[in-house]
Protein backbone atom coordinates (compact mmCIF):
# COMPACT_ATOMS: atom_id res chain seq x y z
CA UNK A 1 0.00 0.00 0.00
CA UNK A 2 2.91 2.49 0.89
CA UNK A 3 4.50 1.97 -2.46
CA UNK A 4 1.17 2.89 -4.46
CA UNK A 5 0.57 5.72 -2.41
CA UNK A 6 4.31 6.68 -2.78
CA UNK A 7 3.94 5.87 -7.35
CA UNK A 8 0.45 7.81 -6.75
CA UNK A 9 2.05 11.04 -5.05
CA UNK A 10 4.87 11.20 -7.76
CA UNK A 11 2.45 10.46 -10.56
CA UNK A 12 0.90 13.46 -9.31
CA UNK A 13 4.01 15.38 -8.64
CA UNK A 14 5.28 14.68 -11.82
CA UNK A 15 1.98 16.16 -13.44
CA UNK A 16 2.22 19.62 -11.52
CA UNK A 17 5.87 19.81 -13.15
CA UNK A 18 4.70 18.69 -16.65
CA UNK A 19 2.04 21.41 -15.94
CA UNK A 20 4.07 24.55 -14.85
CA UNK A 21 6.61 24.18 -17.64
CA UNK A 22 3.47 24.23 -20.45
CA UNK A 23 2.54 27.27 -18.29
CA UNK A 24 6.03 28.74 -19.38
CA UNK A 25 6.04 27.43 -22.64
CA UNK A 26 2.60 28.68 -23.49
CA UNK A 27 3.35 32.30 -21.42
CA UNK A 28 6.15 32.87 -24.07
CA UNK A 29 3.79 31.48 -27.00
CA UNK A 30 1.42 33.78 -26.35
CA UNK A 31 3.94 36.74 -26.14
CA UNK A 32 5.43 35.37 -29.16
CA UNK A 33 3.08 36.42 -31.77
CA UNK A 34 2.60 39.40 -33.67
CA UNK A 35 0.61 42.10 -32.41
CA UNK A 36 -1.54 43.87 -34.79
CA UNK A 37 0.06 46.82 -36.98
CA UNK A 38 -3.19 47.12 -38.84
CA UNK A 39 -5.37 50.10 -38.16
CA UNK A 40 -9.33 50.49 -38.13
CA UNK A 41 -11.37 53.20 -37.56
CA UNK A 42 -14.26 50.90 -38.13
CA UNK A 43 -16.79 52.72 -34.82
CA UNK A 44 -17.78 50.72 -32.34
CA UNK A 45 -20.24 49.97 -29.42
CA UNK A 46 -18.98 49.76 -25.78
CA UNK A 47 -21.68 47.79 -23.64
CA UNK A 48 -21.41 48.49 -19.64
CA UNK A 49 -23.85 46.65 -17.30
CA UNK A 50 -23.94 48.22 -14.45
CA UNK A 51 -24.86 47.81 -10.21
CA UNK A 52 -24.41 49.52 -8.00
CA UNK A 53 -21.48 52.26 -7.35
CA UNK A 54 -18.89 49.74 -6.65
CA UNK A 55 -15.56 51.19 -5.57
CA UNK A 56 -13.36 53.52 -8.33
CA UNK A 57 -16.77 53.05 -10.59
CA UNK A 58 -15.87 56.61 -11.85
CA UNK A 59 -12.19 56.08 -12.13
CA UNK A 60 -12.82 52.64 -13.83
CA UNK A 61 -15.53 54.10 -16.03
CA UNK A 62 -13.44 57.38 -17.45
CA UNK A 63 -11.14 55.24 -18.68
CA UNK A 64 -13.64 54.21 -21.38
CA UNK A 65 -14.53 57.50 -22.35
CA UNK A 66 -11.09 58.92 -23.28
CA UNK A 67 -10.33 55.87 -26.00
CA UNK A 68 -7.86 57.01 -28.53
CA UNK A 69 -9.92 55.90 -31.14
CA UNK A 70 -11.97 58.09 -34.12
CA UNK A 71 -15.71 56.58 -33.55
CA UNK A 72 -16.98 55.28 -30.48
CA UNK A 73 -19.96 55.18 -28.55
CA UNK A 74 -21.17 54.51 -24.83
CA UNK A 75 -24.14 52.29 -23.48
CA UNK A 76 -24.59 51.77 -20.26
CA UNK A 77 -27.35 49.58 -17.98
CA UNK A 78 -28.57 50.06 -14.94
CA UNK A 79 -32.04 47.75 -13.52
CA UNK A 80 -33.47 50.39 -11.33
CA UNK A 81 -33.35 54.49 -12.20
CA UNK A 82 -32.04 54.70 -8.75
CA UNK A 83 -29.35 52.35 -8.61
CA UNK A 84 -26.28 54.57 -7.60
CA UNK A 85 -24.21 54.42 -10.91
CA UNK A 86 -26.79 56.41 -12.24
CA UNK A 87 -25.45 59.96 -11.03
CA UNK A 88 -21.69 58.46 -11.42
CA UNK A 89 -22.69 57.90 -15.42
CA UNK A 90 -24.70 60.96 -15.38
CA UNK A 91 -21.19 62.96 -14.59
CA UNK A 92 -19.13 61.36 -16.87
CA UNK A 93 -21.82 62.24 -19.57
CA UNK A 94 -21.82 66.09 -18.77
CA UNK A 95 -17.69 65.70 -18.55
CA UNK A 96 -17.75 63.74 -22.05
CA UNK A 97 -20.19 65.65 -23.56
CA UNK A 98 -18.92 64.71 -26.97
CA UNK A 99 -18.50 61.37 -26.52
CA UNK A 100 -22.45 59.22 -27.88
CA UNK A 101 -23.08 57.76 -24.25
CA UNK A 102 -26.47 56.28 -23.62
CA UNK A 103 -27.82 55.22 -20.49
CA UNK A 104 -30.94 52.51 -20.22
CA UNK A 105 -33.14 51.72 -17.25
CA UNK A 106 -33.79 47.56 -17.74
CA UNK A 107 -36.04 47.38 -15.46
CA UNK A 108 -36.29 43.73 -13.78
CA UNK A 109 -34.65 40.76 -15.99
CA UNK A 110 -36.89 38.12 -16.83
CA UNK A 111 -34.66 35.28 -16.48
CA UNK A 112 -31.69 34.66 -14.04
CA UNK A 113 -28.78 36.24 -15.43
CA UNK A 114 -29.36 39.68 -14.92
CA UNK A 115 -25.66 40.80 -17.38
CA UNK A 116 -26.64 38.81 -20.26
CA UNK A 117 -30.32 40.59 -19.91
CA UNK A 118 -28.37 43.83 -19.51
CA UNK A 119 -26.11 43.59 -22.71
CA UNK A 120 -29.09 42.36 -24.76
CA UNK A 121 -31.08 45.16 -24.15
CA UNK A 122 -27.68 47.38 -24.97
CA UNK A 123 -26.66 45.33 -28.34
CA UNK A 124 -30.06 46.11 -29.48
CA UNK A 125 -29.45 49.82 -28.73
CA UNK A 126 -26.16 50.20 -30.19
CA UNK A 127 -25.36 51.22 -33.58
CA UNK A 128 -22.44 49.56 -34.35
CA UNK A 129 -21.27 45.71 -35.41
CA UNK A 130 -18.11 45.55 -33.28
CA UNK A 131 -19.34 45.22 -29.48
CA UNK A 132 -16.84 45.63 -26.53
CA UNK A 133 -18.76 44.21 -23.65
CA UNK A 134 -16.52 44.83 -19.86
CA UNK A 135 -17.60 45.25 -16.68
CA UNK A 136 -17.83 48.14 -14.08
CA UNK A 137 -14.82 46.71 -12.84
CA UNK A 138 -12.39 47.11 -15.77
CA UNK A 139 -10.36 50.25 -15.95
CA UNK A 140 -7.87 50.36 -19.55
CA UNK A 141 -5.57 52.45 -21.51
CA UNK A 142 -6.61 54.51 -24.25
CA UNK A 143 -5.32 52.50 -26.85
CA UNK A 144 -8.09 49.41 -25.74
CA UNK A 145 -10.44 50.15 -29.15
CA UNK A 146 -6.60 50.59 -31.20
CA UNK A 147 -5.94 47.64 -30.15
CA UNK A 148 -9.08 45.41 -30.09
CA UNK A 149 -10.14 46.57 -33.35
CA UNK A 150 -6.76 45.80 -35.30
CA UNK A 151 -7.20 42.49 -33.96
CA UNK A 152 -10.87 41.98 -36.24
CA UNK A 153 -9.21 43.85 -39.59
CA UNK A 154 -9.03 41.77 -42.41
CA UNK A 155 -10.06 37.60 -40.72
CA UNK A 156 -12.66 35.43 -39.64
CA UNK A 157 -11.94 36.53 -36.33
CA UNK A 158 -15.50 36.39 -34.33
CA UNK A 159 -14.55 36.73 -30.34
CA UNK A 160 -11.80 38.12 -29.13
CA UNK A 161 -11.11 38.00 -25.10
CA UNK A 162 -8.83 39.87 -23.22
CA UNK A 163 -6.60 38.63 -20.23
CA UNK A 164 -6.72 40.70 -17.38
CA UNK A 165 -4.27 41.64 -14.17
CA UNK A 166 -6.29 41.62 -10.84
CA UNK A 167 -5.89 44.59 -8.98
CA UNK A 168 -6.58 44.20 -5.49
CA UNK A 169 -7.91 46.56 -3.15
CA UNK A 170 -6.54 46.77 0.36
CA UNK A 171 -7.42 43.85 2.61
CA UNK A 172 -5.76 40.46 3.03
CA UNK A 173 -8.72 38.64 1.11
CA UNK A 174 -8.50 41.06 -1.72
CA UNK A 175 -4.60 40.35 -2.36
CA UNK A 176 -5.05 36.85 -1.71
CA UNK A 177 -7.60 36.69 -4.77
CA UNK A 178 -5.26 39.12 -6.96
CA UNK A 179 -2.66 36.69 -6.21
CA UNK A 180 -3.89 33.60 -7.51
CA UNK A 181 -5.48 35.36 -10.64
CA UNK A 182 -2.48 37.09 -11.67
CA UNK A 183 -0.21 33.46 -11.15
CA UNK A 184 -2.72 30.60 -11.56
CA UNK A 185 -5.86 31.73 -13.34
CA UNK A 186 -4.36 32.98 -16.18
CA UNK A 187 -1.93 30.16 -16.65
CA UNK A 188 -4.64 28.08 -17.15
CA UNK A 189 -6.00 30.27 -20.03
CA UNK A 190 -2.76 30.17 -21.40
CA UNK A 191 -2.20 26.24 -21.64
CA UNK A 192 -5.78 25.71 -22.95
CA UNK A 193 -5.43 28.17 -25.87
CA UNK A 194 -1.79 26.19 -26.34
CA UNK A 195 -3.19 22.75 -26.57
CA UNK A 196 -6.51 22.92 -27.47
CA UNK A 197 -6.95 26.42 -28.96
CA UNK A 198 -9.41 28.97 -27.59
CA UNK A 199 -12.83 27.31 -27.38
CA UNK A 200 -13.98 29.68 -25.24
CA UNK A 201 -14.36 33.58 -23.40
CA UNK A 202 -13.64 35.04 -19.98
CA UNK A 203 -14.76 37.68 -18.00
CA UNK A 204 -14.43 41.30 -17.59
CA UNK A 205 -13.77 42.17 -21.37
CA UNK A 206 -14.90 40.34 -24.79
CA UNK A 207 -14.96 41.97 -28.02
CA UNK A 208 -17.26 40.29 -30.67
CA UNK A 209 -19.24 41.23 -34.15
CA UNK A 210 -22.75 41.75 -33.63
CA UNK A 211 -22.99 39.27 -36.36
CA UNK A 212 -21.70 36.55 -34.67
CA UNK A 213 -23.56 36.82 -31.27
CA UNK A 214 -26.70 36.94 -33.43
CA UNK A 215 -25.42 33.47 -35.15
CA UNK A 216 -25.03 31.77 -31.86
CA UNK A 217 -28.77 33.22 -30.54
CA UNK A 218 -28.14 36.46 -29.13
CA UNK A 219 -27.94 36.89 -25.70
CA UNK A 220 -31.12 35.68 -24.80
CA UNK A 221 -29.49 31.87 -25.43
CA UNK A 222 -27.24 32.79 -22.67
CA UNK A 223 -30.05 33.55 -20.07
CA UNK A 224 -29.67 30.69 -18.35
CA UNK A 225 -25.92 30.04 -18.18
CA UNK A 226 -23.86 32.04 -14.90
CA UNK A 227 -20.33 31.74 -16.84
CA UNK A 228 -22.06 33.15 -19.91
CA UNK A 229 -18.59 34.66 -20.72
CA UNK A 230 -17.42 31.38 -21.19
CA UNK A 231 -20.47 29.83 -23.04
CA UNK A 232 -19.97 33.12 -25.51
CA UNK A 233 -16.87 31.65 -26.63
CA UNK A 234 -17.54 28.17 -26.45
CA UNK A 235 -20.72 28.48 -28.47
CA UNK A 236 -18.97 30.98 -31.06
CA UNK A 237 -16.02 28.68 -31.74
CA UNK A 238 -18.63 25.35 -32.13
CA UNK A 239 -20.60 27.49 -34.30
CA UNK A 240 -17.39 28.27 -36.55
CA UNK A 241 -16.14 31.74 -35.76
CA UNK A 242 -12.70 32.34 -35.07
CA UNK A 243 -11.44 33.05 -30.87
CA UNK A 244 -8.31 34.49 -29.48
CA UNK A 245 -6.74 35.48 -26.37
CA UNK A 246 -6.52 39.31 -26.98
CA UNK A 247 -2.97 40.46 -26.99
CA UNK A 248 -4.35 43.67 -25.42
CA UNK A 249 -4.20 42.88 -21.38
CA UNK A 250 -6.93 45.20 -19.00
CA UNK A 251 -6.78 45.72 -15.61
CA UNK A 252 -9.69 44.16 -13.63
CA UNK A 253 -10.02 46.08 -9.98
CA UNK A 254 -11.57 43.63 -7.73
CA UNK A 255 -12.47 45.63 -5.03
CA UNK A 256 -11.89 45.51 -1.26
CA UNK A 257 -14.30 42.23 -0.28
CA UNK A 258 -14.75 41.07 3.48
CA UNK A 259 -14.01 37.60 4.49
CA UNK A 260 -17.66 36.34 3.31
CA UNK A 261 -18.20 38.17 0.65
CA UNK A 262 -14.84 36.40 -0.75
CA UNK A 263 -16.04 33.26 0.22
CA UNK A 264 -19.19 33.70 -1.51
CA UNK A 265 -17.47 34.74 -4.97
CA UNK A 266 -15.01 31.87 -5.00
CA UNK A 267 -17.48 29.38 -4.32
CA UNK A 268 -19.12 30.47 -7.36
CA UNK A 269 -16.54 30.87 -9.06
CA UNK A 270 -15.33 27.39 -8.28
CA UNK A 271 -19.29 25.31 -8.29
CA UNK A 272 -19.45 27.61 -11.73
CA UNK A 273 -16.64 26.46 -13.05
CA UNK A 274 -16.16 22.62 -12.32
CA UNK A 275 -19.81 22.89 -14.23
CA UNK A 276 -18.65 24.94 -17.21
CA UNK A 277 -15.80 22.27 -17.82
CA UNK A 278 -16.01 19.09 -15.42
CA UNK A 279 -12.92 17.16 -16.88
CA UNK A 280 -10.94 20.35 -16.77
CA UNK A 281 -12.26 21.28 -13.34
CA UNK A 282 -10.90 18.02 -12.12
CA UNK A 283 -7.56 18.22 -13.97
CA UNK A 284 -7.02 21.65 -11.67
CA UNK A 285 -5.66 19.01 -9.24
CA UNK A 286 -2.36 19.27 -11.37
CA UNK A 287 -1.89 23.11 -11.29
CA UNK A 288 -1.45 23.38 -7.62
CA UNK A 289 1.81 22.19 -6.85
CA UNK A 290 2.63 23.84 -3.50
CA UNK A 291 -1.04 21.65 -1.69
CA UNK A 292 0.87 18.38 -3.40
CA UNK A 293 4.30 18.69 -2.70
CA UNK A 294 3.43 19.26 1.35
CA UNK A 295 1.22 16.41 0.68
CA UNK A 296 3.71 14.23 -0.58
CA UNK A 297 6.09 15.56 1.75
CA UNK A 298 3.89 14.51 5.03
CA UNK A 299 3.28 11.01 3.31
CA UNK A 300 6.66 10.10 2.41
CA UNK A 301 9.20 12.69 3.50
CA UNK A 302 11.72 10.63 0.99
CA UNK A 303 9.86 12.87 -2.02
CA UNK A 304 11.17 15.85 -0.42
CA UNK A 305 13.52 16.60 -3.67
CA UNK A 306 11.19 16.03 -5.75
CA UNK A 307 8.52 18.23 -3.95
CA UNK A 308 11.59 21.01 -3.84
CA UNK A 309 11.87 20.60 -7.28
CA UNK A 310 8.03 20.85 -7.89
CA UNK A 311 7.41 24.26 -5.97
CA UNK A 312 10.61 25.83 -8.16
CA UNK A 313 9.14 25.04 -11.18
CA UNK A 314 5.99 26.83 -9.86
CA UNK A 315 7.79 29.50 -9.23
CA UNK A 316 9.35 29.99 -12.22
CA UNK A 317 5.69 30.06 -14.23
CA UNK A 318 4.58 32.16 -11.93
CA UNK A 319 6.70 34.68 -12.07
CA UNK A 320 6.89 34.40 -16.28
CA UNK A 321 2.82 34.70 -16.03
CA UNK A 322 2.26 37.58 -13.78
CA UNK A 323 5.69 39.63 -14.81
CA UNK A 324 6.14 39.26 -18.47
CA UNK A 325 2.33 38.67 -19.77
CA UNK A 326 0.67 40.10 -17.39
CA UNK A 327 3.26 42.95 -16.44
CA UNK A 328 2.82 43.09 -12.75
CA UNK A 329 4.75 42.16 -9.71
CA UNK A 330 3.89 39.21 -6.78
CA UNK A 331 4.09 39.39 -3.28
CA UNK A 332 5.75 36.04 -2.69
CA UNK A 333 5.15 35.47 0.62
CA UNK A 334 1.26 35.45 -0.34
CA UNK A 335 1.79 33.07 -3.10
CA UNK A 336 1.94 29.48 -1.11
CA UNK A 337 -1.21 31.02 1.34
CA UNK A 338 -3.32 31.66 -1.42
CA UNK A 339 -2.15 28.00 -3.10
CA UNK A 340 -3.47 26.23 -0.25
CA UNK A 341 -6.77 28.24 0.21
CA UNK A 342 -6.89 27.50 -3.41
CA UNK A 343 -6.83 24.11 -2.91
CA UNK A 344 -9.41 24.44 -0.01
CA UNK A 345 -11.66 26.67 -2.40
CA UNK A 346 -11.12 23.52 -5.19
CA UNK A 347 -12.03 20.93 -2.83
CA UNK A 348 -15.39 22.88 -1.94
CA UNK A 349 -16.19 23.60 -5.15
CA UNK A 350 -17.48 19.52 -5.87
CA UNK A 351 -19.87 19.90 -3.18
CA UNK A 352 -22.68 21.70 -2.99
CA UNK A 353 -24.53 23.66 -6.31
CA UNK A 354 -25.89 26.98 -4.94
CA UNK A 355 -24.14 29.92 -5.24
CA UNK A 356 -24.68 33.81 -4.28
CA UNK A 357 -24.03 36.69 -6.79
CA UNK A 358 -25.55 40.42 -6.21
CA UNK A 359 -26.99 39.23 -2.84
CA UNK A 360 -29.23 36.68 -4.50
CA UNK A 361 -29.29 32.71 -3.60
CA UNK A 362 -29.07 30.56 -7.50
CA UNK A 363 -28.92 27.15 -7.61
CA UNK A 364 -26.64 25.47 -10.00
CA UNK A 365 -27.55 23.19 -12.42
CA UNK A 366 -24.75 19.94 -14.08
CA UNK A 367 -24.77 21.61 -17.63
CA UNK A 368 -23.76 25.01 -16.42
CA UNK A 369 -27.54 26.65 -15.88
CA UNK A 370 -28.61 28.38 -13.01
CA UNK A 371 -32.29 29.02 -11.57
CA UNK A 372 -33.33 31.59 -8.88
CA UNK A 373 -34.23 30.68 -5.12
CA UNK A 374 -35.06 33.70 -3.60
CA UNK A 375 -35.08 37.35 -4.02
Amino acid sequence: MTSLITAILLALLAGAVVYSLLAVVAAYRYLAVARPVATSSKPISILKPLAGADLDLESNLRTFFEQDYPAFELLFAVRESGDPAVGVVEKLRREYAHIPAQLLVTGKPPYPNAKAFSLGRMLQAAANDLVVMSDSDTRVTPSLLRTVSAEFVGNNLGVSTCPYRAVPGPSLWSRLEATGMNTDFIAGILVARMLEGMKFAVGPTIVARRSVLQSIGGFERLKDYLAEDFVLGKFAAEAGHGVILSSYVIEHHIGDSTLAENIAHRLRWARSTRRSRPLGYAGQLFTMPVPLALIACAVDPSLWPVSLLTVAVRALAAYVVSARVLRTRINWLLVPIEDLLGFIFWISGFFGNTVVWRGRRYRLRADGRFELLSQ
